[in-house]
């Protein structure tokens, strides 16, 4: 199984019946640990990490769980939801040669969601402290700054968002306009400060850390359309301005065995 289509592809435990919350009081660790064990008992290491282990925990709190297993081992990679003891589940399996090939993805993304797993995990079983050093320094030394091709990009893409914004006549195509730039605006406010970027909450909690006023104005921003604009020409100014007379992108070549293939 290549890692890509292994990783991607996810395994949903359906329950027959609606199972009872596992309460706000009870502690996850316990669980986490007798999961694991039950299904993975060949682990080298794995921890529980996410909300449920923080002040941001809510009754809907699942358990992030990040597993590794030896070398080669066939069950690795792949990612399993399911339910146990009342508890949602989310699991990511990796043997170590998987775990790298992804935190080198989320990294070259910026966007460290394993990384934030390992980093801050709490261990379960095994001892995962040489990965857990390594993922806490990469997120606190933080992305590579964007090279000129990046930066140009991000640009564009804004500065094109804003001229069909401006141009756009159908009410509803005007909508999804204003949310695509609303979210790009986040986004790249984050990538030209050399921030690490997020999906959903983690976006908002990214921004919040770089700017917590722009983030209020970009939350207010989120249903007004000349508000979105505004700050996506705040953000687009952090980049360098807008770009599109002279800009162009150079594509790789595909191989040549693809060419003659297809």
């Amino acid at each position: 199984m290549k890692p890509d289509a292994g990783f991607l592809r996810k395994a949903v435990v359906r329950l027959a019946a609606p199972v009872d919350d596992p309460g706000m009081d009870r502690d996850p660790i316990p669980d986490a640990r007798a999961l694991v064990r039950e299904r993975y008992p060949q682990a080298l290491w794995a921890v529980l990490a996410g909300s449920v282990l923080t002040a941001h925990r809510t009754p809907g709190s699942d358990l992030d769980l990040v597993v590794v297993l030896p070398s080669g081992d066939p069950l690795a990679p792949r990612r399993e939801s399911l339910v146990f003891r009342a508890w949602p589940a989310e699991m990511f399996v990796h043997d170590e040669q998987t775990l790298q090939h992804w935190l080198g993805k989320e990294y070259a993304a910026r966007k460290p969601t394993l990384h934030r797993m390992v980093g801050a995990g709490v261990a379960l079983v095994g001892n995962p402290a040489d990965w857990q050093e390594r993922c806490r320094t990469i997120l606190e030394t933080g992305p590579e700054p964007l090279h000129p091709a990046q930066r140009d990009l991000a640009r564009y893409g804004l500065t094109d968002l804003l001229d069909d914004l401006t141009h756009a006549t159908d009410p509803g195509e005007r909508r999804v306009i204003a949310a695509t730039l609303w979210t790009d605006a986040a986004q790249q406010a984050l990538a030209v400060a050399n921030c690490w970027n997020g999906n959903g909450k983690w976006l908002l909690r990214e921004l919040r850390a770089l700017d917590a006023d722009l983030a209020e104005r970009w939350l207010r921003a989120r249903d007004d359309e000349a508000a979105t604009a505004a700050v996506a020409r705040e953000v687009l100014d952090r980049l360098g301005g807008p770009l599109f007379d002279g800009f162009h992108a150079v594509a790789p070549r595909p191989p040549e065995s693809v060419t003659r293939s297809g």
